[in-house]
């Protein structure tokens, strides 16, 4: 953006609160647009609400009750006459109600759209996604899997270790591996009930527990625009984990080779291409000492580890 006549926006609404909406203000203030904040009764007095141009009161203490208040949040908007949001990590950046809604509205959503987020949030389809768009993936079943009973019956064809996850999961919730028929059979209803917990959602896929020794997992981070122009940046591991949550970023990571790095990166272009993604997502694969690699997941937002692609890339 050159001079404030070029803006895109003029005020931008950060539907979240402490560093990722100081962050986002502190990028819109260099720009020269105005910020709005929005604030629970719990937090009037913290340090997002004070260094934004205005600030609007959602009421309420929990994130329930306020952050996650998709008519309160629509109510701020209009009040301050904010033309885009930006929602930041957690709360509503993954939610495809809230985009759509803004969308409706004329109101630009500064991250994916509505299909996106349903296509890439959705396990089984975005394995689906992965596969026709050439990205390596694991051997897997292709579809829901309703009972322990099916669970065995497939993973008696595919060998184990196997991994069963939930279709609409996240951070390790609804998942389980078992390196045999006894621990499937225990794995699969806990994991199915973990998942109907977590989510509401408690449809679950199969697939090839690949590289259980020794595997990295490790991420792309991308950035795509509305007129097909796409760039990946080198990755970022998080291999060391506590109860599969990232505990640890390194980058760049010590594994690859700078072929290998290409690699991931092309097949991390291709994914977003292949699902029209705009703006700042991160592409997720696990991958043995040899340098194989597998699609795990697209995380459909900024990510918390941003700061890091940030510290080295620039």
């Amino acid at each position: 953006m050159g001079s404030s006549s070029e803006q895109l926006f003029k005020k931008i609404l950060i539907a979240n609160r402490g560093e990722i909406a100081i962050r986002v203000m502190k990028t819109a203030k260099r720009l020269g647009i105005k910020t709005v904040a929005v604030f629970s009764d719990a937090d009037r007095h913290a340090d997002h609400v004070a260094f934004a141009d205005e600030a609007y009161p959602l009421g309420g203490t929990t994130s329930a009750e306020s952050y996650l208040q998709i008519p309160k949040i629509m109510e701020a908007i209009e009040a301050t006459g904010a033309d885009a949001v930006h929602p930041g990590y957690g709360f509503l950046s993954e939610n495809p109600v809230f985009s759509k809604r803004l969308e409706d509205n004329n109101i630009e959503f500064i991250g994916p759209n509505e299909h996106a987020i349903n296509s890439m949030g959705d396990k089984i389809e975005s394995m689906r996604i992965a596969e026709k768009a050439g990205v390596s993936c694991a051997k897997r079943f292709d579809g829901e899997v309703a009972t322990a009973e099916h669970a065995l019956e497939i993973a008696n064809g595919m060998g184990y270790p196997i991994i069963m996850k939930a279709s609409a999961g996240g951070g390790g919730k609804g998942m389980r591996i078992a390196w045999s028929e006894q621990e499937l059979k225990d794995g699969f209803n806990l994991a199915k009930t973990e998942a109907a917990n977590s989510f509401g959602d408690d449809r679950m896929l199969i697939q090839q527990y690949v590289c259980p020794y020794e595997s990295r997992h490790i991420e792309i981070q991308i950035v795509g625009d509305k007129h097909g122009n796409y760039a990946a940046f080198p990755e970022r591991e998080c291999s060391i984990q506590r109860r599969n949550q990232k505990v640890l970023e390194e980058s760049p990571s010590t594994l690859l080779s700078p072929e290998t790095r290409k690699k991931m990166q092309d097949q991390a272009v291709l994914l977003a291409k292949s699902v029209g993604y705009h703006s700042a997502g991160t592409v997720e694969f696990i991958a043995d000492n040899e340098e194989n690699f597998y699609f795990l997941e697209m995380n459909t937002r900024l990510q918390v580890e941003h700061p890091v692609t940030e510290a080295i890339f620039g």
